[in-house]
């Protein structure tokens, strides 16, 4: 470690660290957000990090049981292991059953993929973690920001407040809002968006609708989710990127559809008699037509953000074979310099190689190519575990495209599996086993990392943090199927309520090429369109894609987040003086979104167990099961959210000046 370096707490220091209540509240919380982003990532195709909800959480936690920074280091660092593995898991696992593989999803094959990849993430990071960290050209973007928050929170004020009650929030809204709850908000509201583009009617009756389609024809597009969640992670992914995702729908829906439809049914008055049919047969059509096309775009997309980043790509394979050599020397012997040994990192690699073999024996039902699986397995998996954590340390976890190398591991696997003559559900499943554990290995991997350079600014003991992250893996990866299950069997993974495009680009890859499903010349098409993208240098190739693949008020709900975002940024630049000022303003935004996306994931998954027990609330408050809410409610709550993402971040933002005046008075 360099001399010049100064952790918060000094190495010489002893404190409290790897405890009961440290490590029992991380798997507590690793198992809640965890399913939270369950959640989100199968409705969003995309997760947030945990890594900042669980800092204010743990700090607000142990305050109470009179726990140190070292402590609340620990506890954040296992929980924040919890979204990681879901992430692994929601983009892979779920393919099995849209593939058709699996009828419904397997507990023990599902949990063991989500183990293993966990696990061996942990210990592949932990031989490259001291040259990642110590790497001074990496600016770990996301890790000095949580840094700032646990260090601002020892002077008191940890944010927990908003975290809090924006998760009541969310969760109030979800209540009544999910079609499985007490269904008074109005999701979104069907408009009518005509092909003359003489009007909008949003809000005609049924039989004004209808009598439109038949004179004029046209489609209906849905308006904004009224979701917390969608908000939220619009608010935190920002304007830019939220407005590029939502590019994707608006070209597949306002443009893309129009042609489709008019090309499969030309006239098309009198082809639905009300508009919840229309809607079907739009989905119907855009499903076999449009989809396609986004996964194509989503193929190139990902490749090509895997070619920008090449020399990073490079470098963090380069640093990751380099220290595997340092790995073994052991001379370090300071507090903040000990990992777990070398020797043992070994011997569970070794154990979990052979492992998997029986494993994929399983799924292969062929001894050889278990092997040759395993060895695909073992290569991309140290390969993708140093890209991830060095693509962490330049664009934080929140932007890790372990979507993106978990598809290069499928193409590989898939072609493989081709290739020795393993056609039918034996090599799709043997290809999705693959790409499960390295997508998992990929996920933790970076958040690892992302957490271990935290631990190193504060001062934390790595081999007692690497304790951590395994404990909450082996814990995390033995529930959060549960969330899966509950979820695909009150909404159906795959559906519009929860389209996890990811899985779903996996299932069609994976079956396009062992078993030669797949639509090609919709897929190609899509890839030219990813091309042209490139060549007009469009941002996000892959982000369009899957705006295209997710449902248009999906995407249009995140973009109205961005716009949250970007009128909060507007008041900053003007109002904020310093850095300072404007890291108070982004910190206690980034603490309201979570908690709006923790609130709606948490309480959606309760009602999917209430579905599964057979409780409906709809009958039990007395409404009439296809009440679907009001629609003026569902405007509310987007007043409701604005109001609260705006006032709050600038209320603090006035009260750090405030509080900087009478500092200086008192100088």
């Amino acid at each position: 470690m360099s001399n010049d370096f100064k952790p918060y707490v000094p190495p010489e220091k002893s404190m409290k660290e790897l405890t009961f209540k440290s490590l029992s509240l991380g798997v507590i919380l690793a198992m809640i957000l965890g399913s939270a982003n369950v959640y989100l990532g199968l409705k969003a195709g995309m997760t947030v990090a945990a890594t900042f909800p669980a800092a204010v959480i743990a700090m607000a936690v142990l305050r109470i049981f009179k726990g140190n920074i070292l402590e609340e280091n620990l506890a954040r660092t296992t929980a924040s292991v919890g979204e990681a593995l879901a992430a692994g898991a929601i983009f892979t696992i779920p393919a099995f059953v849209i593939s058709g593989v699996w009828d419904d999803f397997n507990y023990w094959e599902s949990t063991i993929l989500m183990l293993v990849g966990g696990v061996l993430g942990v210990l592949l990071i932990t031989i490259l973690r001291k040259t990642l960290v110590e790497d001074t050209t990496l600016p770990f973007p996301e890790s000095q920001a949580c840094t700032e928050i646990v260090k601002a929170g020892q002077g008191g004020k940890t944010g927990a407040k908003y975290v809090a009650a924006t998760l009541g929030l969310g969760a109030l809204i979800e209540t009544f809002k999910n079609a499985n709850g007490i269904t008074l908000i109005k999701d979104s509201v069907k408009g009518f968006f005509q092909f003359n583009f003489s009007k909008i009617n949003l809000l005609n009756s049924k039989a004004e609708i209808i009598t439109t389609i038949k004179q004029k024809g046209g489609f209906l597009i849905p308006s904004p989710s009224a979701s917390p969640a969608f908000l939220g992670v619009g608010y935190i992914i920002g304007y830019r990127l939220s407005a590029i995702t939502f590019s994707g729908g608006v070209f597949g829906w306002l443009f893309l559809m129009p042609i489709v439809l008019f090309l499969m049914y030309g006239d098309i008055s009198g082809l639905a008699s009300t508009p919840d049919s229309w809607m079907q047969i739009a989905k119907a059509a855009y499903d076999s037509t449009v989809k396609p096309i986004a996964v194509g775009g989503m193929l190139v997309g990902a490749f090509y953000t895997l070619f920008t980043m090449r020399k990073s790509l490079i470098e963090g394979i380069g640093k990751g074979i380099k220290d595997i050599k340092k790995a073994k020397s052991g001379e370090e012997t300071s507090r903040l310099d000990k990992d777990i040994p070398f020797g043992i990192i070994l011997t569970a690699v070794g154990i979990i190689f052979i492992a998997m073999i029986i494993v994929y024996n399983y799924f292969t039902d062929s001894i050889g190519i278990s092997i040759l699986t395993a060895v695909v397995m073992a290569i991309a998996a140290f390969v993708f575990a140093a890209v991830a954590g060095y693509l962490v340390g330049i664009i934080g976890s929140s932007s890790n495209p372990i979507s993106g190398l978990t598809l290069s591991t499928l193409l590989i696997a898939a072609v493989l599996m081709a290739g020795v003559g393993l056609t039918g559900d034996h090599g799709v499943a043997a290809a999705l086993a693959v790409a499960s554990v390295v997508c998992v290995v990929a996920g933790v991997a970076g958040d690892m990392m992302q957490d271990l350079k935290v631990g190193q600014m504060l001062g934390g003991t790595p081999w007692k943090m690497e304790v951590g992250e395994m404990v909450g893996v082996i814990f995390a990866s033995m529930i959060l199927i549960f969330p899966i299950m509950l979820l695909h069997q009150a909404n159906g993974i795959g559906s519009d309520a929860l389209p996890a495009p990811q899985a779903g680009l996996m299932a069609m890859i994976s079956k396009g090429i062992v078993g030669g499903e797949m639509a090609w010349p919709l897929v190609i098409a899509g890839m030219f369109f990813a091309v042209a993208l490139i060549l007009v240098k469009a941002p996000s190739p892959m982000l369009i894609a899957v705006g295209m693949y997710l449902p248009f008020n999906t995407t249009f709900a995140i973009f109205v987040g961005g716009i949250i975002k970007l009128i909060v940024d507007k008041i900053t630049e003007k109002k904020a003086e310093d850095e300072a000022e404007k890291e108070v303003v982004n910190n206690t935004g980034l603490l309201l979104a979570s908690g709006l996306v923790a609130g709606e994931a948490l309480v959606g998954i309760i009602l999917a167990g209430f579905v599964g027990a057979g409780i409906n609330l709809k009958q039990l408050v007395g409404l009439a099961p296809d009440f679907d809410g009001y629609w003026t409610l569902g405007v509310l709550v987007f007043v409701i959210l604005g109001y609260v993402l705006i006032k709050y971040p600038y209320k603090e933002l006035m009260e750090h000046k405030a509080n900087t005046i009478k500092v200086k008075k008192m100088d």
